[in-house]
């Protein structure tokens, strides 16, 4: 046998914030050390951040980087350990992987498959590296390998896929194993999606497998940059066995996974494969050579990790029958803590309706606090952001949530005591604090003022949207004034579904700093709402208060009472305008094909002609409402369906509205005998 401890850190890092992302690689490196591994992996770009944007074409940044490794390396004395970084070379820049034996640097692999998909920009920044080149850097007089190579420490022979490699049909690990590879590290910045990390699991694990190996993944934790949530996720696997799994949505800045795996059993297994070729030329000039003394481990020492008896793997809640709401609650929660402190706000400030949404964004808050105290402990919980004063003196979650979250429900004419109810219990329930806005005198005062400059009388017959925007906007300034007050984070609170047909006044209740639910759906917010009122996520107990939010039709109250207002009213049921979305956005179907596929989903409930006004209204609300996307607040990345035109999903603010396309619709139901109106 030759036993190797293994380990990955996942961090939490922030952009640039050099001092912040050093003390989190020490204390990575501190923890493997007191553990006695010999080979830690930390994640890709981990000393400058990921999200570092144009700031990565900066010569500024390129230099404190190379200053902060240099910082670290007297700290890998008697480890091998791998760190992320650009490096620019002949003109380019580079996304590489430096790897460091005892405090020496011996080279730097290059990231050869760039992600320029969804939300990454890699491109944008960096170059891809060719296979098979290799060549050297000077640094500070000294020269460096770098390229596409591996590296031969005291026998064991140790490669890289870099995040995106892993992702390709060709990734670089076939090249690898045909050079008798014993280790393949990943250092990654791989975002959460939901459903996601099963991929990785499977990619890693079938990696081991396939090329004979073991496995090191290590990827970054929690809202790095602003919009991108990382769910950390170590993953350790040796000959196609998971060996380790790491915590995902940690609050802590630091998880380090280890394990320990048998070099001699993966090369047995290549040796055994018949299908195994190894490549017989160019391997020596492949690999940097390195001296590294290997403490001798048995299994006895390491029990957890040999593989009949894999170790720690998924939490509870992993295995849950609603893991998507399960991951929703812990990926949401995390990064509103990490966008509260990072940004250093004195807490949140909601303009809370009574309603689905901003329902959900206090009860998002209240988890933040009980599920950050659950795994920190109060004490810890609080020392991140002592900042915030008087903090640290609050006995309990309910008194945190108090002084961190600040509602106020505005009432004009047309609010009803139902939402009212609502608003006041739930906030008070959580713990928040508690306003009532009456802004009708200021409504009126705006009909009042128009009225007169237009020299006519403003009606609900004649101006029904301008009456109904004025309401929505005369709440931005007093929600704000509290914000401002309190130096506390506006949260916006307008779902997908809303953004996708313009469902939002721009400047009232999209007003805000971070839109936390912009990213998700309103029949999933829904769903979750009437989970979280019965059962909730794994160590949180279940809010009943909810259910006076949850036995609500959605409506935003801003017309007469006796019209009876409601959002689905106004729109079309929200599954129908999730599914019309998923169609047109995400699988890009025009008019005629989303119609038919509403057919089918829901021809059992819904007329053809109900169908095809609503795939007409959708289309047209959506090329209209471009700008209103262009103008939200910053929103969570969740999934392949975000609408954020920033980070996913462009669309011309201007365009020719499917005019041809609606109008094949049109003839299509006109030879179906169907009217389905404007």
């Amino acid at each position: 046998m030759k036993l190797i401890r293994v380990a990955a850190a996942v961090l939490n890092q922030t952009p640039l914030d050099w001092e912040g992302n050093k003390a989190n690689m020490l204390e990575a490196i501190r923890r493997a050390r007191a553990e006695n591994v010999s080979i830690l992996c930390l994640p890709e770009l981990c000393i400058t951040g990921y999200g570092c944007e144009d700031a990565f074409h900066a010569p500024g940044v390129q230099g404190m980087a190379w200053t902060l490794l240099n910082e670290l390396l007297p700290a890998t004395h008697g480890m091998l350990v791998c760190v992320g970084l650009p490096l620019q070379y002949q003109n380019g820049i580079f996304n590489v992987a430096c790897f460091i034996n005892n405090g020496e640097i011996l080279g730097f692999v290059a990231k050869k498959y760039l992600a320029g998909d969804g939300i990454h920009y890699e491109p944008r920044w960096f170059k891809p590296w060719p296979a098979g080149v290799r060549t050297t850097i000077e640094l500070d007089g000294k020269r460096y390998p770098l390229g596409d190579l591996g590296f031969n420490v005291s026998g064991i022979k140790i490669g890289f896929e870099i995040c995106e490699d892993a992702w390709v049909a060709k990734r670089p690990g076939a090249d690898l194993a045909v050079r008798g590879i014993d280790m393949i590290m990943n250092p990654s910045a791989s975002h959460f999606a939901f459903g996601k990390d099963d991929i990785r699991q499977r990619f890693v694990q079938e990696g081991s497998r396939a090329f004979s190996t073991s496995y090191i993944y290590a990827n970054l934790l929690g809202c790095e940059s602003g919009r991108v949530i990382y769910d950390g996720g170590a993953i350790i696997a040796s000959g196609g066995k998971l060996l380790a799994l790491g915590q995902r949505f940690s609050f802590e800045d630091v998880v380090l996974t280890s394990a320990v795996v048998d070099v001699e059993f993966t090369r047995l297994n290549q040796m055994r494969s018949a299908s195994f070729r190894p490549e017989l030329e160019d391997v020596d000039t492949y690999f940097v050579s390195g001296r590294f003394d290997f403490p001798r481990l048995t299994w006895e020492e390491a029990p957890l990790a040999s593989p009949e008896n894999p170790g720690a793997g998924a939490e509870a809640w992993e295995n849950s029958p609603a893991i998507k709401k399960e991951e929703f609650s812990r990926a949401v929660t995390l990064a509103l803590y990490d966008y509260m402190r990072k940004s250093r706000s004195r807490g949140f400030v909601l303009s809370l309706s009574g309603g689905a949404d901003s329902s959900a964004v206090a009860v998002l808050i209240h988890l933040m606090v009980v599920m950050g105290m659950n795994e920190l402990g109060r004490e810890r919980f609080l020392a991140k952001i002592a900042y915030v004063p008087g903090i640290t003196a609050l006995p309990d979650a309910k008194a945190i949530v108090g002084a961190l979250l600040t509602c106020a429900y505005q009432a004009t004419r047309n609010s009803g005591d139902v939402t009212r109810t609502a608003a006041r219990e739930l906030a008070h329930d959580l713990g928040a604090r508690y306003h009532e806005f009456e802004i009708d005198t200021l409504f009126e005062g705006y009909v009042a003022m128009v009225s007169q400059a237009l020299g006519r009388e403003i009606s609900w017959e004649t101006d029904d949207i301008a009456l109904q925007n004025i309401q929505a906007r005369v709440r931005s300034p007093g929600i704000w004034m509290l914000a401002n007050i309190a130096g506390a984070l506006l949260l916006a609170t307008s779902n997908r579904s809303e953004a996708a047909v313009g469902y939002a006044t721009m400047d009232g209740d999209t007003s805000g700093g971070l839109s936390p639910v912009a990213g998700i759906d309103k029949a999933f917010l829904r769903d979750w709402l009437a989970w979280m009122e019965i059962a909730g996520p794994l160590g949180a107990q279940p809010l009943p208060i909810l259910g006076l939010v949850n036995r609500q039709q959605p409506t935003a109250e801003l017309r007469p009472a006796a019209e009876a207002q409601t959002d689905e009213k106004d729109l079309m049921p929200y599954p129908v305008l999730d599914a019309i979305e998923r169609a047109a956005i995400r699988d890009k179907k025009m008019p005629v094909e989303a119609f038919h596929l509403m057919r089918a989903l829901f021809g059992d409930r819904y007329a053809d002609a109900d169908l095809g006004l609503w795939v007409k209204r959708f289309f047209r609300l959506w090329c209209q409402n471009q700008w209103k996307r262009e103008r939200y607040a910053p929103s969570f990345h969740l999934d392949d369906e975000n609408l954020d035109p920033k980070t996913w999903c462009r669309f011309p603010i201007l365009s020719g509205g499917f005019t041809r396309e609606l109008a094949e619709l049109d003839q299509l139901l006109e030879g179906m005998g169907v009217s389905a109106g404007r």
